[in-house]
């Protein structure tokens, strides 16, 4: 945790201190990583720096990734990763991976073996020279921008430049030799933070404010929000603009904090976890206008006919995977105010569309142990406290947050769709615990604010380690795992695609609670095995200042609320000859 007394010895400003200051005067509180040899002077630097930044070690690399991908998508700043050089640098691709993909600005800082040594058989070397792995190539296909630092005078340049692409959109990677991190600065080093990203292109958006005034006399405008909301922290301008037009909203997966589903007109979740009833309100609409999202398969699924058969236009960072009239914008929060100033003035406003309960896609019925996954999320909103984060994991349980769960106003909802890799709710969790701390003041115990994990055990014996590190830093994190002794998502697709002749996705039953209970002594860990127990247990996690752990027992053969398993014909078939819930 960094304990120590830094030494007082006056020394000449080092690359390292150089980059430690130049992540304080982007605003970041926090760097993530795991320490090794070839990044050890980085966490020297943040030891005796006197800036209000201080590193955290993770478990493992991915997990300091994700930490600082939530870190990043809760604070709506950058997010910093470190790691060493060889496997440590290797096991951040997943992780990178994800920001790159779903356009999170986050600076990693990867160790190398000193340049002295470069081909000549050093220990990790990634240089690319005598037949080395070449780390610059290897990380330019999971980043918007890659370089190595060859000369400390090199550094601020390549620091402006990195940070500008990861504004961009998604991870930027420096690889720093060791002997670069030691080596000093000149008097004279400075770095400007370059300024976030703007612009907007007033054509496009000129053509459809007139598709908009048009579709407000011939029918219903349909508005389909994205994260790129949340990112330019466009929440308000969205909701005046769903009022101005007399709208109908519906969210992608990864969207589900930028409209709360107790607002006027909302109409549900798009794609393969979603509602019918937005499929309905695309098919009679006017106009369906997609905000801050490209609508990918996972947003797209039960869309395709509706959309097609409508007029669609696009405003965001990047062109949809629709057709559609698209106009650029990489401030939200600008354009949206623009619409609804022009459709705001001058008319009386609409009677906005009243809230009614949306319509669950119908799953087969189930009568295996343990909770059913409606009744445990439904459970977890009553029992959450207001403003709480939600970080999702990939799979069946995943699938039923996104589309049971209403989130609360005031908190960020985050299912990692980009990658979708297992077990990344863990540290993104973590990250943006930390996150919210930094906003309290650095206080992560901050009164009223929670973080939440809803993750499978599937996920959690990936990275569910992480937990450790909410364990040294106290963080207020709720880790609900569902306990099905399974992959779920795997086991549901071998049933259905594979008739159910076999299974390679069953575990053998562990008692996830009691285990973790014995492992941490000082983590409050629960079982819950009935209803009662899971609000029991819940009711518990929000008097405790740090972390808790529920593990939620459920039945590996529930059919999630999944739409490309739901539309299968062999469904009910699959459903009626499954084999009993049983231990291998």
């Amino acid at each position: 945790m960094g304990t120590g007394t830094p030494h007082t010895v006056k020394r000449a400003r080092r690359v390292v201190d150089a980059v430690v200051d130049g992540v304080a005067d982007l605003g970041v509180h926090h760097i993530f990583g795991v320490d090794g040899a070839n990044i050890e002077d980085l966490y020297d630097a943040l030891f005796t720096t006197a800036r209000a930044v201080r590193g955290v070690v993770a478990k493992h690399e991915f997990g300091a990734a994700t930490m600082a991908d939530g870190y990043a998508r809760t604070a709506g700043g950058l997010g910093v990763v470190a790691a060493t050089s060889g496997g440590g640098a290797m096991n951040l691709v997943a992780g990178l991976a994800e920001s790159y993909t779903s356009k999170v600005p986050v600076l990693a800082l990867i160790g190398q073996p000193p340049t002295t040594l470069e081909g000549t058989g050093a220990f990790q070397d990634t240089s690319g020279k005598a037949g080395s792995i070449h780390a610059v190539r290897l990380f330019t296909e999971v980043s918007r921008y890659c370089a190595r630092i060859e000369r400390p005078d090199d550094l601020a340049a390549h620091l402006e430049r990195a940070v500008a692409a990861a504004w961009s959109g998604g991870s930027a990677v420096l690889l720093l030799p060791k002997d670069i991190q030691q080596a000093t600065v000149d008097d004279a080093f400075t770095f400007r933070p370059p300024p976030r990203r703007s612009g907007q292109d007033p054509d496009g958006l000129t053509r459809i404010r007139d598709m908009l005034a048009a579709a407000r006399h011939t029918g219903k405008i349909v508005l389909v929000a994205g994260d790129q909301v949340a990112r330019d922290d466009a929440r308000d301008q969205l909701r005046a603009l769903a009022a101005a037009v007399d709208a109908a909203v519906g969210v992608a997966p990864d969207a589900k904090d930028v409209y709360p589903a107790d607002q006027p007109g909302f109409c549900g979740v798009t794609g393969t976890m979603g509602h019918t009833d937005l499929i309905e309100a695309v098919r009679h609409s006017a106009l369906c206008l997609l905000i801050g999202t490209r609508l990918p398969a996972t947003a797209r699924a039960g869309l395709d006919t509706a959309v097609a058969a409508v007029p669609v236009a696009s405003v965001g960072v990047e062109p949809p995977y629709v057709p559609a009239v698209h106009a650029t914008s990489l401030d939200l929060r600008q354009t949206l105010a623009e619409f609804v100033d022009q459709f705001s003035s001058g008319s009386r406003r609409p009677d906005p569309v009243k809230h009614s309960a949306l319509t669950a896609l119908e799953v087969p019925e189930n009568s295996g142990l343990g909770l059913r996954y409606r009744e445990a999320v439904e459970a977890i909103a009553a029992m959450m406290p207001a403003g709480s984060d939600v970080f999702a994991d990939a799979g069946n349980t995943g699938a039923a947050v996104v589309h049971h769960l209403p989130v609360s106003r005031g908190g960020r909802f985050v299912v990692a769709l980009g990658m979708g890799g297992m077990g990344y709710s863990f540290g993104a969790a973590i990250g943006a615990a930390f996150a919210r701390g930094s906003q309290a003041h650095g206080d992560v115990s901050a009164p009223g604010r929670r973080t939440f994990v809803i993750a499978g055990d599937g996920a959690f014996y990936m990275h569910g380690m992480e937990i450790h590190t909410a364990i040294e830093y106290q963080l207020p994190v709720t880790f609900v795992v569902f306990n099905n002794n399974a992959h779920a998502m795997c086991l549901t697709r071998e049933q259905l695609f594979y008739f159910g002749r076999y299974s390679f996705n069953r575990f053998r039953p562990s008692s996830l609670a009691e285990g973790i209970g014995v492992m941490f002594p000082s983590l409050p860990a629960h079982p819950a095995r009935t209803l009662d127990q899971l609000f029991d247990a819940l009711e518990a996690a929000t008097t405790t200042s740090g972390p808790s752990f529920i593990a939620v027992d459920c039945d590996p053969d529930e059919f999630p609320p999944f739409l490309p398993f739901l539309t299968q014909p062999a469904i009910e078939d699959s459903h009626r000859d499954r084999p009993a819930s049983r231990p291998q």
